[in-house]
């Protein structure tokens, strides 16, 4: 069950570690140099925005700035969070059609979820943490 908080939050230092040290970066150069899939990334932000460390400029610029993605990332997870109660256990895929979100919506949202210890996984089926 940790397992996917542990990765979220590896991969969220790894941004935060390359951000500290860069500065401000295009979304496609945080890609580049962290070597983390586009999923990653936004689960990454999903996870510095809870903890209100990570800014975006424009459309897919970030910097470490407290975070003005709040309204954004935390409605999206609201809406994974929702999902997640009335089904109980679902995969992406199917995140995507319930909530209607891409998957860039839907992974920083699960970060975000994450970092509040709220989700776990199984595979690839994501659940609410019965804590």
């Amino acid at each position: 069950m940790r397992d996917l908080t542990t990765k979220f939050g590896k991969n969220a230092e790894k941004i935060w570690v390359t951000l500290n040290k860069k500065g401000l970066l295009e979304e496609k150069e945080l890609i580049k140099i962290t070597k983390l899939k586009d999923r990653e990334v936004y689960s990454a932000i999903g996870w510095l925005a809870r903890e209100s460390k990570i800014y975006r400029e424009g459309e897919d610029y970030y910097k470490l700035e407290n975070t003005n993605l709040t309204p954004e990332i935390g409605a999206n997870a609201g809406k994974v969070w929702d999902v997640l109660n009335v089904w109980g256990e679902v995969d992406v895929p199917m995140i995507k059609r319930l909530a209607e979100m891409e998957e860039r919506e839907i992974y920083s949202a699960l970060g975000w979820l994450a970092r509040e210890d709220k989700i776990c996984a199984d595979g690839k089926l994501m659940k609410y943490n019965l804590k």
